[in-house]
């Protein structure tokens, strides 16, 4: 199969759709790739490298597309690729299809098979290629949220772990997830008060048993999260419902209930934001201020650290890409039903049911 691995366009996205020892294995195992001019520099591989273990490399995006079976890459398509994108071609990325009603009608248009790496699916619930990028932001949303904790960024001005004779900071983790989870760890290094909510028992109860003792765990109702808002210092939304738009469990008129400079951090924001005041923002511009409570929604965090986010990503989506390009989609996922659970868009029709339930739009089983 010929693959296709593009330079990622979106703000201050600097991560690739492969390293140069994933690229390795694909060519191993006989098939060619294309790599764009300069794709991994931001990640720090060099194009040295790819065409050391055997890639081509070609000097615009429009090559790449124009030449490959199977893109992959790292975030959805943006409004510039949308022309590039043949009928038939397999799009191996994340889409978060639910978050984005123009892409989803997009990539219907274009005929291309979009196959979402945040909802392959195994039999035990977990998603294996939404881990990898969910533990790298559970973490980072703690470091993001300490930063804007500081009064120059528009922050109560508090150090998240305190220091002796000085309180520290109160943590408000919303879901324990592996986001949830990771940021909780994170917190707690630092010494900050945790509590992390989920309406899920089970796993409030390993949680419990889990995680270090300045870390406790909260049923995750209305009247609970209420409670907890009057005296935190910053709120981890990290909420997921997957393919499906995340729910608000933070209203507008909740904000009064918070202290000005409170920092809410809202991981859920690719599949919609957990917050109902959350819209997206940027590594160029990451915050902005509703009613005296510090936003960051950046909807692409793990971006900030691409090195460890690429490697990451590749451990996880290369037994999956080398099943796709062995057998062809339509093998390899029949023969992996986790594998396709991640067919979302398929030649025009949408074959996962919770992105045409959120639109309103015609729903095709595959």
């Amino acid at each position: 199969m010929i693959i296709g691995i593009p330079k990622e366009i979106k703000n201050n996205e600097n991560r690739v759709g492969m390293t140069p020892a994933g690229v390795s294995e694909l060519i191993h195992h006989g098939h060619e790739v294309y790599v764009q001019q300069t794709a991994g520099i931001n990640s720090g591989f060099q194009d040295e490298e790819y065409i050391a273990v055997g890639a081509k490399m070609l000097p615009t995006i429009e090559a790449v597309y124009g030449i490959a079976e199977m893109i992959v890459k790292v975030k959805e398509p943006i409004e510039p690729e949308y022309h590039l994108i043949r009928k038939g071609q397999l799009l191996f990325t994340y889409f978060h299809f639910a978050s984005d009603e123009v892409l989803t009608k997009a990539m219907i248009k274009t005929g291309a098979v979009c196959l979402a790496y945040e909802t392959v699916e195994k039999p035990d619930r977990t998603l294996p290629l939404l881990i990898p990028m969910s533990e790298v932001a559970g973490r980072m949303s703690i470091q993001e949220g300490a930063r804007f904790l500081e009064k120059p960024q528009g922050g109560k001005g508090k150090l998240l772990g305190g220091v002796p004779g000085v309180k520290p900071a109160k943590v408000l983790i919303l879901g324990g997830g592996v986001v949830g989870s990771q940021a909780a760890l994170m917190a707690a290094g630092l010494d900050a008060d945790v509590t992390i909510a989920d309406i899920n028992l089970p796993r409030l109860r390993y949680l419990s048993e889990v995680m270090p003792k300045n870390v406790k765990t909260l049923y995750s109702s209305k009247m609970n999260i209420i409670k907890e808002l009057a005296d935190v210092d910053l709120v981890i939304g990290s909420v997921l419902k997957p393919g499906d738009k995340a729910p608000h469990l933070i209203t507008k008129d909740m904000l009064q209930l918070m202290e000005k400079g409170t920092v809410l951090v809202d991981v859920a924001i690719d599949q919609g934001g957990c917050f109902e005041t959350s819209h997206p923002t940027t590594h160029s511009d990451p915050t902005y201020v509703v009613d005296g409570i510090v936003h960051y929604a950046v909807a692409n965090i793990p971006g900030a650290v691409p090195f460890t986010s690429t490697s990451a990503l590749t451990n996880a989506t290369l037994p999956y890409a080398l099943a796709l390009a062995n057998k062809g989609w339509q093998k390899a996922c029949k023969d992996d039903p986790t594998l396709a659970l991640g067919l979302n868009i398929v030649e025009g029709k949408i074959v996962y049911k919770a992105i045409a339930d959120v639109f309103g739009l015609p729903y095709q089983p595959c």
